[in-house]
């Protein structure tokens, strides 16, 4: 604003009569009469046709503009089901947390019951995503610091010594549709652009959206599998490649995999099973009370949401407090050798194949330890968590009735006795 309307520009329009009542510029908005517009004030007078040019804590009143568009834009959403009212599913909900606080876990995989919260504690976590540090005006999402999670563009800047414009938003969370287009998921060339403008431009994806963020996918064991193709692409490199219509293009597409099915519906290919850091089972409440509970909650809300939410705000926000002191205290957190052996020795016995148990297993135990305010992993951290690092890496045994994550368990105590 204050470029626009310099030194120089205001003197040429205070020396210019106009045949228009007199224009007053102000910090509180552009009003004619009681009308207002975002960012000046114009204020009528009669018989006085002058203008009058005031700029003051322009900063301080686009900030206040920009915060009251976000409270607005969050009122218009469509109210989502608080993490914290969630009752029951502890394991689902545990690793979901983790994940969000050591993204590098690798995502979680949660199987189970059909009706039993799966997509409703998954979307619950949007309230509780904390915010982190972007370049403006970026597609990909890229982070001011770090090279591998910069776009090419970006990345260009930076070796040019350009200023980058950084701002803090919310982790991001994108729900890919299982009818979605590999097109719309990996995206490709602008259309519009190629007809008006003649030239050839890429239109970013979901791919490109989820960066430094979540993708959740519901019902992922009926995902098509030129998707799943897609998806192994990108979770193993970290990166998206496009070549089509004559474009060539790489951008980061670092997220975390969230996926949610029943087992009942169809088995998930194992090449995408083992790129979940975690692996969550849920089955129905049994305990009638508990039943109770959860429908008398879900009434409450559908009749009331923002009521209901703002009963449980301060325990969504003591949780979001929580989780924002994980993420800063992980770096800290250590695990002695001694644990670090037995773990891979747990593995090993197991016949789990590869070491990706072995590393997400380690990554999980200090997420846990950190939401804990520990700096120190213990045995009973890795107990908690290594059934869900484990389970889904186990080679099937038709004949075997017993549950994976018990095998797991009993291998645990066994090594760690």
């Amino acid at each position: 604003m204050a470029t626009i309307l310099g030194t120089s520009s205001s003197a040429i329009l205070a020396s210019k009569p106009f045949s228009i009542p007199s224009l007053s510029l102000t910090s509180s908005g552009l009003s004619f009469g009681r009308k207002y517009y975002g960012g000046i004030g114009l204020v009528g007078k009669k018989g006085r046709p002058q203008f009058h040019v005031a700029v003051a804590s322009v900063a301080t009143d686009i900030g206040s503009v920009q915060e009251a568009q976000k409270a607005a834009a969050k009122e218009s959403q469509r109210p989502v089901y608080p993490f914290a009212a969630i009752v029951g599913q502890d394991e689902m909900k545990l690793c979901l947390l983790l994940n969000v606080i050591d993204p590098k876990i690798g995502g979680v995989m949660i199987m189970g019951d059909r009706g039993t919260g799966k997509s409703t504690t998954v979307r619950s976590l949007v309230d509780l995503l904390p915010e982190i540090k972007v370049v403006a005006g970026d597609p990909y999402n890229s982070d001011p610091t770090d090279p591998e999670s910069m776009g090419i563009e970006v990345r260009e800047s930076v070796v040019k010594g350009e200023d980058l414009t950084v701002v803090l938003t919310k982790i991001n969370m994108v729900d890919l549709p299982l009818g979605a287009t590999e097109d719309r998921v990996c995206g490709t060339i602008d259309i519009e652009k190629a007809l008006t403008e003649g030239v050839k431009a890429f239109e970013p994806g979901l791919l490109a959206k989820a960066n430094r963020g979540i993708l959740y996918v519901d019902e992922v064991n009926l995902l098509d599998d030129h998707l799943v193709d897609v998806l192994l692409d990108s979770a193993a490199s970290g990166w998206n490649t496009v070549e089509r219509e004559g474009i060539s293009i790489s951008h980061p597409a670092r997220f975390i995999l969230i996926g949610s099915g029943n087992p009942e519906e169809g088995e998930l290919r194992p090449q995408l099973l083992d790129r979940f850091g975690m692996h969550a089972q849920v089955g129905t409440v049994r305990d009638a009370e508990l039943r109770v509970k959860i429908v008398e909650e879900r009434a409450r809300f559908d009749k009331n949401p923002k009521e209901f939410r703002e009963s449980y705000k301060s325990e969504q926000e003591k949780l979001q407090q929580q989780i924002s002191s994980a993420r800063s205290f992980l770096s800290s957190v250590k695990i002695d050798h001694d644990l670090k052996v037995k773990i891979s020795k747990v593995c090993s016995e197991l016949n789990v194949d590869g070491l990706r148990g072995d590393i997400v297993t380690n990554r999980a135990a200090k997420a846990l330890a950190a939401l804990k305010g520990r700096d120190q992993v213990t045995a009973e951290d890795i107990a908690t968590v290594i059934p869900n690092c484990l389970r889904h890496r186990l080679r099937k045994d038709p004949l075997e009735s017993i549950d994976s994550g018990l095998l797991v368990s009993e291998k645990f105590y066994e090594v760690f006795s």
